[in-house]
């Protein structure tokens, strides 16, 4: 089955970017998360805070390769990483004391991925 070919810049920037990170640091989840990022949008994982809250402990790495959305409530102190995030979704982590990051910066701070989980 071929993969359909992306027509956004920067998400075909950021499946190279993984690809390359991938292979360079030897370590399978960016090239799964680039995978999951070539699937047509439709497929994309779409994330809610409250799932977040439910399956993430206090200081977890999340990353979502998708969107994280706004609904529900987050009582925890993670760092989420995702390609998209709602306004809302945003503004609760960070006021729950986590932090948004792109994919990229979440890469760039933790090239092999450790303690990195995948949700989506």
């Amino acid at each position: 089955m071929s993969q359909m070919e992306k027509s956004n810049p920067e998400l075909k920037e950021l499946i190279i970017f993984l690809k390359k990170a991938s292979k360079k640091e030897n370590v399978n989840i960016w090239r799964d998360v680039a995978e999951r990022l070539e699937k047509p949008r439709k497929n994309w994982a779409e994330v809610n805070v409250s799932k977040i809250n439910r399956y993430a402990e206090n200081g977890d790495v999340i990353i979502v390769p998708g969107k994280v959305l706004g609904t529900g409530l987050l009582q925890k102190k993670v760092t989420v990483s995702a390609f998209r995030f709602s306004k809302s979704a945003k503004e609760k982590i960070e006021s729950a004391g986590g932090k948004t990051i792109t994919i990229k910066e979440l890469v760039n701070l933790n090239p092999k991925g450790f303690r990195v989980k995948i949700m989506g």
